[in-house]
């Protein structure tokens, strides 16, 4: 097993006056030659936007782009005339393919938004613009690893990429077991919130643990723990 470890106090940080991000791979203005990608996954930005304010129309190209509400609602425009608001317990994937603008702003005047965006490099290339939005609630069973994206049929969300990505809510005490869909793959643990254990190591909010070269893993909570599992290929 190789694990990499990027703490949470050792991310990159924008902030102006209407933004605070974190970034745990190069992105924006924060550039570190070490971490720019794990495998296909190539960004994770923990965003926070003031009220009323946020990325006002921008344009994506050849990117998987999934976007995860923490706290408040954020209001969705694009190019395609698709408008909606997403929140707590909503989860948005576009696939950007040959090109798309979209604005991502806080729909509250009166209170912040928080939200993890997570870039996937695609499988293919130049595809036709693609978006997809789901509520999740009732698909996330307590103390399981729920399998939210997959390159296929077998979750909500579809991905461009043979990639799949897992929410889990679990309580302290338990233990989870994690099998690869691949062994070539690679799995990314971002921990939402709570603190957990893998190899005598404990690790906690919002540090990201990286791991290779093994067809499964074990992972003990510390205390109560909301994580995001990444899976990807490590060869492009």
């Amino acid at each position: 097993m190789t694990i990499i470890v990027h703490k949470a106090e050792s991310r990159g940080r924008s902030c102006n006056s209407w933004l605070s991000a974190y970034h745990t791979f190069s992105c924006d203005d924060y550039y570190d030659s070490e971490r720019i990608n794990f495998g296909a996954l190539r960004v994770i930005n923990d965003n926070r936007l003031a009220p009323g304010k946020g990325f006002r129309i921008h344009p994506h190209k050849n990117m998987e782009i999934i976007t995860i509400p923490l706290n408040g609602e954020l209001q969705h425009d694009d190019a395609k005339k698709n408008q909606l608001s997403i929140g707590v317990d909503d989860v948005q994937i576009i696939s950007a393919g040959t090109g798309i603008f979209h604005s991502e702003v806080n729909s509250s005047k009166t209170k912040p938004v928080e939200f993890l965006q997570i870039w996937i490099m695609p499988r293919e290339r130049n595809i036709h613009p693609n978006y997809q939005n789901i509520n999740i609630k009732e698909l996330i069973s307590h103390n399981q690893i729920n399998l939210i994206i997959s390159p296929d049929d077998t979750a909500p969300l579809s991905i461009n990429q043979d990639a799949w990505i897992s929410m889990c809510n679990i309580v302290k005490g338990e233990h989870l077991k994690y099998q690869l869909h691949h062994p070539s793959n690679g799995a990314y643990i971002f921990i939402v919130s709570g603190e957990i254990k893998i190899n005598d190591t404990i690790y906690c909010t919002r540090d990201g643990i990286g791991i290779t070269d093994v067809n499964f893993f074990d992972i003990e909570i510390i205390n109560d723990s909301s994580l995001l599992i990444i899976e990807v290929p490590m060869h492009l």
